[in-house]
């Protein structure tokens, strides 16, 4: 078997996330995968995969093929294309990941246009509250909010969210609207973490960081039930501008504290395959930039 054939089926097992899998896709027989992929690791000298009766895990080197076999894999694709004369289509399956209300209120719409205009494209999604490993899940682009670590993925930023004190108009007819964050210690508070009852919330008061400690009886660890009990009227929580932009829309939410929020949040579209990606990798980072950067909620936090 040939160099970029082992290549190309190592990249499938690391993608299915085993050898059954990818022998499907490819067409073989997993007996001929696996053989692939033991020949591939006798000619680096190098363990690729951690494999075990239940999972299968990539290891450091494996990690680091994978990237750089994505793009090789790409740029050969490209290059044959490009000798046949054929125009770059976006086909094939696409993986994307957000955090679990984004991916809902904003990605998921925008997928189905992308896949409307994309008839060669199909597309999974895996929305979660938590940083996915985009390489290791096999993953081709994620919607990252906040700050980003160092790392191999390229990143484009999109624009911004804030964290906001929010709860139910009947809330604040009943309990009174907190005019500075030193009043929330008064309120009934709803704790968005899943890490004890203590609230320690950042705000900026005069161009400076100002951070309030109160005490919570209630800490949910979903963000969609918090919503759902303060549109309730049981109490306060901050959450993510975005979170919260559909109830305050439709006047089940309002926000407060509004001249207090703290600096806002970075939304950036990351993917692991940097400038030589496939063409629906591109075709995809390319169209939710452009949606994106023009999405109301992201572009008026600034």
């Amino acid at each position: 078997m040939d160099r970029f054939r082992e290549l190309q089926v190592f990249v499938k097992v690391a993608e299915e996330g085993g050898f059954a899998a990818a022998a499907r896709a490819l067409a073989m027989s997993p007996p001929a995968v696996t053989r692939a992929v033991s020949a591939l690791e006798e000619r680096l000298q190098s363990r690729l995969l951690v494999r075990t009766t239940r999972t299968l895990r990539l290891t450091e080197s494996g990690q680091r093929l994978l990237t750089d076999g994505r793009s090789v894999l790409a740029q050969l694709e490209e290059a044959e294309d490009l000798a046949r004369g054929a125009r770059r289509i976006p086909r094939g399956h696409l993986r994307v990941t957000a955090p679990a209300l984004f991916g809902c209120y904003v990605v998921a719409p925008l997928l189905g246009s992308f896949l409307g205009e994309h008839e060669e494209v199909t597309a999974e999604t895996l929305f979660v509250d938590r940083v996915v490993n985009v390489i290791e899940e096999g993953l081709d682009v994620a919607i990252r909010i906040g700050e980003l670590p160092d790392s191999s993925l390229t990143a484009i930023r999109v624009g911004s969210v804030c964290r906001v004190v929010a709860g139910a108009p009947t809330y604040f007819e009943t309990h009174g609207v907190p005019e500075h964050p030193r009043d929330l210690v008064s309120h009934r508070l709803i704790n968005p973490l899943a890490f004890g009852g203590k609230i320690a919330w950042t705000f900026r008061d005069g161009g400076r960081d100002l951070l309030v400690e109160a005490s919570s009886r209630l800490t949910l660890n979903t963000n969609d039930a918090i919503l759902e009990l303060m549109r309730s009227g049981w109490g306060i929580s901050r959450l993510l501008s975005y979170q919260v932009a559909p109830s305050e829309a439709q006047g089940t939410l309002r926000t407060v504290l509004d001249d207090f929020r703290p600096v806002p949040v970075p939304v950036h579209v990351v993917h692991p395959e940097g400038r030589i990606a496939s063409a629906k990798v591109r075709a995809f980072v390319d169209f939710m930039v452009e949606e994106l950067r023009q999405n109301e909620i992201l572009r008026r936090q600034g």
